[in-house]
C-alpha cells in the first residue's frame, strides 16, 4: 500500500496492519506535521509580540523558558528533562539569560555540579508579557468561536494520549 504524506511525497507501507487503513495513516502524518508547524508558529507569534512591545534582545525560546520557569527555582537538568526546548541549547540560553539579567543562578549547596535558576524582576516582566499574550489568545479563541472549553479539553486529552503512547515506545526501545 502507498500513501501520500502531508508534504506530497509518496510512501510505501507494508501491509502489516490488520485494519489496512491508509486514511488513518494519512491523518496521523497530517497530525504530526501540524504539531511541528504549530510549535514553529508559536515561536513566531512570541517573536512578533516582542517586536511589537520593543523587546529585541531575547528570542522566543528564551521567552518560553522564562514563562515556564515562572515563580519556580529549577535546575538546568530539570528544564532539559522536561524536553520543551528540543532543537535549542538549554544551557546556552540559560547562560545568556543570566548574562542579560533575566535570571539569577546559584550552585546547589548539596551537589556543586548542579545550578539552580530563578527569574529576576526583568525575567518576571518578560514572563508577564508572554502570559498576557497567551491570555489574549485564549480570550480571542473563545470570542471568535475558534475553540471553546470542550474543544480545548478534547485536544489536550488526545495529545496527552499520544504523548503517553510515544513515551511508552521510547521505553520499550531500551
Amino acid at each position: 500500500m502507498s500513501i501520500q504524506d502531508p508534504i506530497g511525497q509518496r510512501k510505501e507501507l507494508a501491509d502489516t496492519s490488520p485494519r489496512n487503513d491508509a486514511s488513518f495513516m494519512i491523518g496521523y502524518l497530517e497530525a504530526l506535521s501540524l504539531v511541528e508547524r504549530l510549535h514553529r508558529l508559536l515561536l513566531d507569534v512570541i517573536k512578533d509580540e516582542f517586536e511589537r512591545v520593543g523587546v529585541f534582545e531575547i528570542n522566543a525560546v528564551q521567552a518560553l523558558l522564562l514563562f515556564n520557569i515562572g515563580d519556580n527555582e529549577v535546575t538546568a537538568g530539570e528544564l532539559k528533562s522536561r524536553g520543551y526546548y528540543q532543537g535549542s541549547n538549554v544551557s546556552y540560553n540559560l547562560k545568556k539569560l543570566v548574562e542579560m539579567g533575566y535570571m539569577h543562578h546559584q550552585r546547589c549547596e548539596i551537589d556543586r555540579r548542579s545550578v539552580r535558576v530563578k527569574l529576576t524582576e526583568n525575567g518576571r516582566k518578560i514572563r508577564d508579557v508572554v502570559s498576557e499574550l497567551f491570555l489574549r489568545h485564549a480570550d480571542g479563541l473563545q470570542a471568535k468561536g475558534v475553540l471553546g472549553p470542550e474543544g480545548i479539553v478534547e485536544i489536550t486529552a488526545s495529545l496527552k494520549r499520544m504523548e503517553r503512547y510515544w513515551t511508552d515506545q521510547i521505553r520499550y526501545i531500551y
